[in-house]
């Protein structure tokens, strides 16, 4: 029986964007996303925001085929820091995008120049390629936004012309890190928003689709107050416990795993992720690949628990921790010891007078929930309030503080 079983493959994928047999929970969002494509003319485009592992990438990775069904063409990328470096990074890094798309559309031909004799004349295509696209970027006067926005509307102009063509959407995961840079007058950013903008408000079909850490929208905001009104806010919450459980349960059934989990298993494994997406697939991952073993050696099925959440400490959350100091691992820990969700710097400081360790004041505290902030450990909202930016970190903290005591 254990030879039959080890055929299967385990049906569960935990991994950065990996998607997973069964999405769960996400019906809402989806339908969201399905009314933005049906606008006339564009006035909001979608920010999806939430923790680490509540599943922003793999839910951005399944609104792709549903633009795709309604006729819309899709382009997008990681925004890696370097995509804002300056203005024409981030110029270059939409013409990219388009032109992975774009680059069989045929848009034209023109006369090749060629030494000889006779009336014959010799064409050649023109596409929508990368070199097309930069070359007409290169040749329209102004600034890098005025290039941008002349190359967009040209681009809507042929495309356009193809009538099963409904629009284009540009999805970009990880968007918290894009930013102005005053300090070198580079404003790419600014730049992204504007030209988008502009480019909705000729009504041209683009809408703009950004992923990132709840800390997104308030750097759009500070970088454009607008912002605010451009943008429908979808935040993901962790799973309730019934899409927990579906999570789990959906996975094994689909891929006709002869193993199964029984109620005691998914009650467990639902309470020990939290209802993060990310944590069910790792877990539920685990405990298939220990359940194999025990059955190869004759043993009994259970759940190891206990080395599941340590060998998740060890591949998710230890490297994570070590980007803060001592100093700041105090000042976590003493937030974690305090139960909050949601907190502010005065509050850090109150808490801190009278504790084990020496207090904080409250520049001191601002400055390190800034560098916090840039370890990815934390996140500020629009409130001004402060969160743990990963999630379940507050009860990693309460267990690293156990075994030092």
């Amino acid at each position: 029986m254990s030879n039959y079983i080890s055929t299967f493959e385990n049906p569960f994928k935990p991994g950065a964007g990996h998607t997973p047999p069964y999405l769960a929970g996400r019906n809402l969002e989806i339908q969201e996303f399905e009314k933005l494509l049906k606008q006339n003319t564009i006035l909001k485009n979608l920010i999806i925001s939430g923790l680490r592992g509540i599943g922003k990438t793999v839910l951005l990775e399944s609104l792709k085929p549903v633009a795709r069904k309604d006729n819309w063409l899709w382009a997008g990328t990681d925004c890696a820091e370097s995509v804002s470096v300056s203005e024409e990074t981030m110029a270059m890094r939409i013409l990219t995008d388009i032109a992975l798309i774009t680059s069989n559309i045929k848009i034209g031909t023109i006369a090749k120049n060629e030494i000889g004799f006779g009336d014959d004349k010799k064409t050649s295509d023109v596409y929508l390629n990368y070199s097309y696209l930069v070359a007409y970027f290169a040749e329209i006067p102004g600034f890098i936004s005025d290039k941008l926005k002349a190359t967009l509307e040209m681009v809507w102009q042929h495309l356009e012309t193809l009538q099963t063509i409904k629009g284009f959407v540009f999805a970009y995961d990880e968007a918290q890190t894009l930013s102005d840079h005053s300090e070198d007058k580079q404003y790419p950013l600014s730049l992204l928003l504007d030209v988008f903008t502009y480019i909705q408000k000729k009504n041209i079909p683009f809408i703009l689709v950004l992923t990132g850490l709840p800390m997104l929208l308030a750097n759009l905001v500070e970088t454009r107050t607008y912002s605010e009104r451009l943008f429908h806010v979808v935040m993901l919450e962790k799973l309730t416990k019934e899409e927990s459980k579906m999570a789990i349960l959906k996975p094994v059934e689909m891929s006709q795993h002869p193993l199964r989990f029984n109620e005691n298993a998914v009650e467990e494994i639902a309470q020990q992720s939290g209802g993060y997406p990310f944590f069910i697939q790792y877990i539920c991952r685990e405990v298939f690949d220990v359940f194999l073993q025990q059955l190869s050696a004759g043993q009994e099925l259970s759940i190891p628990m206990d080395a599941i959440i340590q060998k998740l400490d060890s591949d998710f959350f230890s490297g994570r921790w070590a980007k803060a100091t001592e100093r700041e691992r105090d000042l976590l820990t003493l937030i974690a010891n305090s139960g909050k969700t949601k907190f502010k710097v005065h509050e850090i400081v109150s808490l801190s007078e009278g504790g084990k360790v020496k207090s904080f004041g409250r520049s001191q505290v601002s400055q390190m929930f800034k560098r916090l902030i840039a370890a990815g450990l934390l996140y500020r909202d629009s409130n001004g309030n402060y969160s743990f930016a990963v999630p379940l970190l507050e009860k990693y903290i309460l267990r690293v503080q156990d075994k030092n005591y």
